[in-house]
């Protein structure tokens, strides 16, 4: 059996061999060849489906296998690793960090749901820039990926925690709607202080989530809800709106906040970067 290393060798040599054909000769060939890759993606999307609503321990199972995992990440069936994902998040951040004769590195990925990095050059040494810095950082990792809900700044050897635990006053909760105005098994889009969510209510409980399709980014107030599930309208990605689990593709989800109810009104836990005049609740 072919290992990937020689599975790759051999597409290798056939793209350089038609990389010297006539344009005419390589249309034919890069159409057959998206013809067929879209086969194998539209066939790969149902076995998914059916696997993860049947068997989702197979589908973990077949997905650490290189080869699977490789074909499934060619198809954007999957998501490339967390730290590759969280390198592309620091490298997006770096240019503006490098125009304070600063820098980050990543120092950790601490599982399920925690990065550390490090901010250096005079990133470091300014207490302002490190928090102004270091949220911007946050706000990339979580961009790139979702799963990640902490992100720790490490410097000087002590760490200054950007989640809730390392300044309270960072967080607030705020009012985002009343009880009356969520209607059952239906979507509220809301904006609040610069975050745009959406909450859902499923008997007496209700969920709160980042209005922003995992994917790419999409909104998803104008997707279709059935079921507890809602579909984002843009290339069908599927979220379970009480988990916030994607249905579509493997270990992603979409970025949850936390849901207080206190005398028939509805709070979120939210963090506000800069002056807000909001206040928190008892």
């Amino acid at each position: 059996m072919n290992n990937l290393e020689e599975l790759i060798t051999d597409i290798n040599r056939f793209e350089a061999i038609i990389a010297n054909w006539d344009e005419s000769q390589r249309c034919v060939a890069v159409g057959l060849q998206r013809a067929i890759e879209s086969l194998h993606k539209a066939a790969l999307t149902n076995l998914i489906k059916s696997l993860k609503q049947d068997n989702i321990s197979a589908l973990r199972q077949a997905v650490d296998d290189e080869i699977v995992y490789a074909v499934f990440l060619y198809h954007n069936l999957v998501k490339p690793p967390l730290s590759e994902r969280i390198q592309t998040a620091l490298a997006e951040v770096r240019p503006s960090l490098q125009s304070h004769q600063g820098d980050v590195e990543l120092v950790a990925i601490k599982l399920p749901d925690t990065v550390e990095v490090k901010l250096t050059g005079s990133c470091s040494n300014c207490t302002t820039s490190t928090l102004t810095l270091t949220q911007g950082i946050e706000q990339a990792i979580k961009k790139h990926c979702p799963e990640i809900t902490k992100v720790v700044a490490v410097n000087h050897n002590s760490p200054t925690s950007t989640n809730d635990n390392a300044n309270s006053l960072d967080f607030y909760w705020v009012k985002v709607a009343t009880l009356d105005e969520i209607i059952e098994n239906r979507i509220l889009a809301v904006r609040v202080n610069n975050h745009d969510v959406i909450l859902y209510k499923q008997d007496d409980h209700i969920s709160c989530y980042q209005n922003r399709c995992s994917h790419l980014g999409f909104p998803l107030d104008k997707g279709r809800v059935e079921k507890g599930v809602i579909t984002c309208s843009a290339h069908e990605f599927k979220y379970d709106l009480n988990t916030g689990e994607c249905l579509t593709v493997l270990d992603i989800s979409l970025q949850s906040y936390e849901v207080k109810v206190k005398h028939d009104n509805v709070y979120i836990k939210i963090r506000f970067f800069g002056t807000c005049s909001a206040k928190p609740i008892s």
